[in-house]
C-alpha cells in the first residue's frame, strides 16, 4: 500500500462530503463519547489482536460492506441508488474511523431508518387492499435464501420483494387456519409494532451495529459490547446479579414478565406472576411511580435492576384492557443465582441384555462460568464451573454410581481458566491446553501439583454447538484417554479472548489461539467423537467454519503428557455394540429419520407462493413427519396415528403465527437453542450411558501411564 499525496487525501474528502446524507430533525447523532470509544477501539484491536492487521482501505471496504449487510441483510430496504451514493465511504470508513468521525455510520443508519418507517407506514396504510389483491393460484415464488439477492436496481423492484414477502406471511396465516377476517388485524399488529419500535432506537444501537462489524472483520469472536451487553456478560459469567430475577419480554407496547427465576426474590414475594404487564416502576418504599409503557425493555430493565436490600414497585396489570385491575408489587431485591444455568446433576437406571441393572451419574455443564469479582476479592466460596462440578461428582459417588457422563451439549464455552481447572478434577496431574500468542509465543497450562482425582470411566458428550472452553475439555479428556467423546462434531472455534475496557463498553478481542496437548488446534475442525450420533445441525450452517473471517487451522509441537488409557483399541467394539443397540432402538431410528428430513428441508431455497404449490410442500413434509413418528410408535407397540395433531412432544409444525418479540432477563439475556426435543435428548443420554457401560466391562486393563507422548 503506497502512501496518499495531498491531493489525493484532498479529492477523498471532497467526495466524502458529497457523500453526506442530510440528517432530518428526528435522525440520530453520534456522541463525542462514541467517536473516543471508536478511536480507541481501532488502536486497540491494531494493536493487540491475533491477526496483526492494520485497518486500512481493504479493511474499510469489508467493514462497509458488512455494515450494509447488517442494516438490510434481506436486501429490502436499500437499492441501487443508495448503494452508489455510500460508496464513496467504501475507502473511508478506515480515515473516518481514526478519527473519531461516525458521520459515515449514522448517515447510512438514518436513510435505512427513514427508509424502514415509510415502508410500514405504507403497508399500514394498503394492506386491506393489498391483502385483497393476492392471487393464490399465480405460480409465483419467493426467495429465502438471501445470499444469492443481489441489491434491487431500483424502488419498484423493493415493493415487488414487499409484494411477495406480505403475501407469503398472509399464506403462513391462512394455511395455519387463521380465519380470513382476522389475518388483516393480524398483520396490521404485527406492523404497527415494528413501527411503534422504530421510535426506540437509539445512538448506542447504531454505534454497537457499527462496532461490531469492525472488530468483526479481524475474526468472528472480537465483538464490541455496550455498557448493557458488558454488564450482561458479566452477570453470565458469574451466573448472578443483583434484581428481581424475572424474565421480562416485550408484548406490544407493554413490558410482560414471562417468568420468574425460581427461588429469586419475585418469586418468593409471590405476588408477581408470569404474564403480568408491567406499566410503572417506583423506587423505594414511598418513591413516586414512572410510567413504562411504551418503553424499550432495557429501559425498563434498568429500572427493575439495583442493589440488594433496596425496595422497586411495580405497578402492573394482569392482561391487555385490564386497567381497572392493577396493582402496586413491592420486592426487596436481593442476589439472584442462575441456578438453571449452572452444572446440575442426575442418575439414569437402566438394565442391559444380561439383566443386570446400572447406575451412571450423568453431569450436565451449560457453561464454564465463574464470578470473577468474588474470585479477585479472595472470596473463598466465589461460583465457579469446577467447584460446582467437584461438589457434584462428590454426591454422585456417595451414590454409588458406576461411572460419570458429562454433557457438555450446546455448552458454547466460557472462561479458559474453568476449562483447564475442570480438565484437573480427572487427571493426576501434567498439561491441559496450550496457547500461542500472535508473536508466536507458546505457553501451556494444566494441574502443575499432583492431587486425588475422579478415577472412575468417563463419557463426554458434545454436538455442533459444543465450543471453545467445551473443546478443551473434551480434546484433554480424549488425549489423555480419561474417557471417551460421543456425539457430533463441535463447533470448532479455537481462539481465546480477553476483556479490554474502552472510553464507553468493552472490546471482546481475539488475542491467541489454543490447542489441545496433542498440538491439534480445534479451529474450524473441532474435536472429532469417538463414536459419532446422527445431528440434526447443517455444519455448513453452524460452526466456526461457517462464520466469516474465521482464524485459519493449524498445529503446533505436542506437550509431553502420559496418557491413562488406549480406548483406541477397544473402540471398534464399542461401536459395534453400539450400532447393533441403535439399529433396534426406534427412538434412536427416529433420531436419525429426523436428521435425514431436516437435511431435505435445508436445500429448501424458495418457498411457492401458490396455495396448491404450498400445501403439497406442507402436506409432503407432515406426511414424512407422520411416516416416521408411525414407524417409531409401531416399533414401540403403539397404535399409529392418523394425524400429528396427537403427537406428544414432537415439537413440529410448518408454519405458525408466532408473533416475534425481544425478550430480556432482568439480569441476562437468553439464548435458547432448539436441539430437537427432550424425547431426542433423552434416547442419546441413555445411549452414552450404555456405551459408558460397556468401555467399563471392555476397558483395557493396561494403563499405558508413564509413557511419554
Amino acid at each position: 500500500m503506497f502512501p496518499m499525496s495531498n491531493t489525493q487525501r484532498c479529492c477523498r474528502a471532497v467526495a466524502f462530503a458529497l457523500a453526506f446524507v442530510p440528517l432530518s430533525t428526528s435522525a440520530l447523532e453520534p456522541t463525542s463519547a462514541q467517536g473516543d470509544t471508536l478511536k480507541e477501539l481501532i488502536d486497540v484491536i491494531e494493536e493487540r489482536h491475533y491477526a496483526s492487521r492494520r485497518y486500512d482501505d481493504g479493511l474499510s471496504e469489508q467493514h462497509f460492506v458488512a455494515y450494509l449487510d447488517a442494516l438490510d441483510p434481506q436486501r429490502m430496504f436499500f437499492d441501487a441508488t443508495d448503494i452508489m451514493d455510500f460508496s464513496s465511504w467504501k475507502l473511508e470508513l478506515d480515515n473516518a474511523g481514526q478519527r473519531g468521525n461516525l458521520d459515515p455510520a449514522f448517515s447510512m443508519f438514518n436513510r435505512y431508518h427513514e427508509k424502514l418507517k415509510k415502508r410500514l407506514q405504507s403497508i399500514l396504510k394498503t394492506l386491506p387492499q393489498a391483502l385483497r389483491g393476492f392471487d393464490y393460484e399465480l405460480d409465483e415464488y419467493l426467495v429465502i435464501d438471501h445470499s444469492t439477492i443481489p441489491w434491487a436496481t431500483n424502488s419498484e423492484e423493493l415493493d415487488e420483494r414487499w409484494r411477495k414477502r406480505l403475501k407469503n406471511q398472509a399464506l403462513s396465516l391462512k394455511l395455519a387456519d387463521k380465519p380470513n377476517d382476522e389475518i388483516p388485524d393480524t398483520l396490521a399488529r404485527r406492523y404497527q409494532n415494528q413501527l411503534n419500535r422504530l421510535d426506540q432506537y437509539n445512538a448506542q444501537d447504531v454505534f454497537q451495529v457499527y462496532a461490531n462489524t469492525l472488530a468483526q472483520q479481524y475474526d468472528p469472536h472480537t465483538n464490541y459490547f455496550s455498557p448493557r451487553r458488558a454488564e450482561n456478560f458479566d452477570i453470565n459469567m458469574s451466573l448472578s446479579f443483583e434484581g428481581i430475577g424475572a424474565m421480562l419480554q416485550i408484548d406490544d407496547e407493554y413490558a410482560k414478565v414471562s417468568r420468574l427465576i425460581p427461588a429469586g426474590p419475585a418469586d418468593k414475594q409471590g405476588e408477581l406472576r408470569p404474564s403480568d404487564l408491567i406499566i410503572g416502576v417506583g423506587q423505594g418504599e414511598s418513591g413516586p411511580i414512572e410510567d413504562v409503557v411504551g418503553w424499550r425493555l432495557d429501559e425498563v430493565v434498568d429500572l427493575i435492576r439495583g442493589p440488594r436490600d433496596t425496595v422497586v414497585r411495580l405497578e402492573v396489570i394482569p392482561g391487555k384492557g385490564k386497567t381497572d385491575q392493577r396493582r402496586v408489587v413491592p420486592i426487596r431485591r436481593n442476589e439472584v443465582e442462575l441456578e438453571e444455568q449452572a452444572a446440575q446433576k442426575e442418575i439414569i437406571e437402566f438394565i442391559d441384555e444380561a439383566d443386570e441393572k446400572h447406575r451412571i451419574g450423568v453431569i450436565d455443564i451449560p457453561a464454564f462460568y465463574i464470578d470473577f469479582e468474588a474470585y479477585r476479592r479472595g472470596d473463598k466460596n466465589y461460583r465457579s464451573t469446577t467447584r460446582d462440578v467437584q461438589r457434584l461428582i462428590a454426591e454422585l459417588m456417595a451414590e454409588d454410581v458406576e461411572g460419570l457422563v458429562i454433557d457438555l451439549r450446546d455448552n458454547g464455552g466460557g472462561s479458559l481458566q474453568e476449562a483447564n481447572q475442570l480438565t484437573g478434577l480427572f487427571i493426576e496431574y501434567g498439561p491441559t491446553v496450550q496457547i500461542r500468542s500472535a508473536e508466536s509465543r507458546v505457553w501451556r497450562d494444566g494441574k502443575r501439583r499432583r492431587s486425588n482425582y475422579y478415577e472412575g470411566p468417563v463419557a463426554v458428550m458434545i454436538n455442533r454447538l459444543s465450543a471453545s472452553a467445551s473443546e478443551i475439555f473434551a480434546g484433554a479428556i480424549q488425549d489423555y484417554g480419561r474417557g471417551i467423546v460421543v456425539g457430533e462434531q463441535s463447533f470448532g472455534k479455537g481462539t481465546v479472548q480477553s476483556l479490554v475496557p474502552l472510553e464507553e463498553g468493552q472490546l471482546k478481542i481475539t488475542e491467541s489461539k489454543f490447542y489441545r496437548i496433542s498440538g491439534d488446534s480445534t479451529q474450524h475442525r473441532g474435536v472429532i467423537p469417538d463414536i459419532t450420533y446422527p445431528s440434526l445441525f447443517d455444519p455448513e450452517e453452524i460452526g466456526e467454519s461457517a462464520l466469516d473471517n474465521a482464524l485459519a487451522w493449524d498445529q503446533i509441537a505436542p506437550a509431553r503428557f502420559n496418557r491413562f488409557h488406549d480406548y483406541g483399541a477397544i473402540i471398534p467394539m464399542l461401536t459395534t455394540l453400539h450400532e447393533k443397540r441403535a439399529a433396534n432402538d426406534p427412538d434412536y431410528l427416529y433420531l436419525q429419520d429426523r436428521a435425514v428430513i431436516a437435511q431435505e428441508a435445508r436445500t429448501i431455497t424458495a418457498l411457492p407462493l401458490q396455495e396448491a404449490g404450498r400445501l403439497a410442500m406442507r402436506d409432503d413434509q407432515e406426511s414424512k413427519a407422520l411416516m416416521i413418528e408411525n414407524k417409531r410408535r409401531v416399533a414401540k407397540g403403539l397404535a399409529p396415528l392418523e394425524d400429528l395433531a396427537n403427537a406428544e412432544n414432537d415439537g413440529r409444525g410448518i408454519e405458525g403465527d408466532n408473533e416475534s418479540s425481544t425478550s430480556s432477563l432482568e439480569g441476562p439475556e437468553e439464548t435458547i437453542a432448539e436441539n430437537g426435543g427432550e424425547d431426542t435428548e433423552d434416547v442419546l443420554l441413555m445411549e452414552t450411558g450404555r456405551i459408558l457401560v460397556d468401555m467399563i466391562t471392555l476397558r483395557p486393563n493396561t494403563s499405558i501411564a508413564g509413557r511419554a507422548q
